[in-house]
């Protein structure tokens, strides 16, 4: 069977790499984690990754701080976890290069539109980090900026909830689950899926957006397989 999707983004959040710890990075989660992507990789996929930062530092968690400080900080946070997932990748025989939208030229290359897709192309994942450069802006709205300048096909948004809901499924029990959205619904609605710039910046260039649990982390390739799974957010 052949994979549904080409050239795809994994939005990891940081939260997901923690595991059950809630912090940090988690090395027997991010190893089960890449497993699965080595597994989606070796179909011929392309992969490349946009990974948060949450499990180290969120800008909000920065009270009285300036804005664009924290943010800052937070955007340093993605760039640990992107060398954590690049080591990982890379001691199971997968080709990774880890670009940055802030330059740090001892640890990583600078990102490049051109060059990440050159990347894709010779079979190697990439992973962003740094958000955007730019406080302000989450990753998520990296991720969909990421999606529409490589041509990915759907963003895959690997959450630690199996899909979105109405309310907190964790708080309220009779929350109401969603298979299918649009992005308007996604906006009118309210649902923390992503940010509303990320989810207005995904309508304007057509991506569609899976949002997926990762307590199973066989979802990737799931997902991928086209299987439904998640929530799908898409133009009707």
């Amino acid at each position: 069977m052949e994979p549904k999707y080409k050239r795809v983004i994994i939005k990891l959040s940081g939260e997901a790499m923690s595991g059950s710890v809630g912090h940090g990075i988690n090395t027997s989660t991010v190893k089960s984690i890449c497993e699965q992507i080595k597994e989606v990789f070796e179909l011929g996929v392309e992969i490349a990754i946009v990974v948060g930062g949450g499990n180290f530092w969120r800008g909000r968690s920065g009270e009285g701080m300036d804005k664009s400080t924290a943010d800052y900080m937070g955007m340093l946070a993605t760039v640990i976890n992107a060398l954590g997932l690049q080591d990982v990748l890379e001691e199971m025989g997968v080709p990774v290069r880890v670009q940055t939208a802030i330059e740090m030229k001892q640890i990583a290359e600078p990102y490049i539109r051109r060059k990440a897709i050159r990347h894709l192309e010779k079979r190697r994942i990439v992973i962003f980090a740094s958000g955007t450069g730019n406080p302000f802006f989450t990753t998520d709205t990296t991720a969909a900026l990421r999606a529409a300048e490589i041509d990915a096909e759907i963003i895959l948004l690997a959450k630690s909830i199996d899909a979105v809901y109405d309310s907190d499924p964790l708080i309220n029990p009779n929350a109401k689950r969603y298979t299918e959205l649009t992005y308007i619904e996604v906006l009118n609605k309210g649902l923390k899926v992503m940010d509303s710039t990320a989810t207005s910046l995904c309508m304007d260039n057509h991506i569609p957006i899976l949002v997926f649990g990762l307590d199973d982390p066989k979802n990737i390739l799931r997902a991928i397989m086209g299987e439904k799974i998640g929530t799908i957010i898409q133009e009707v």
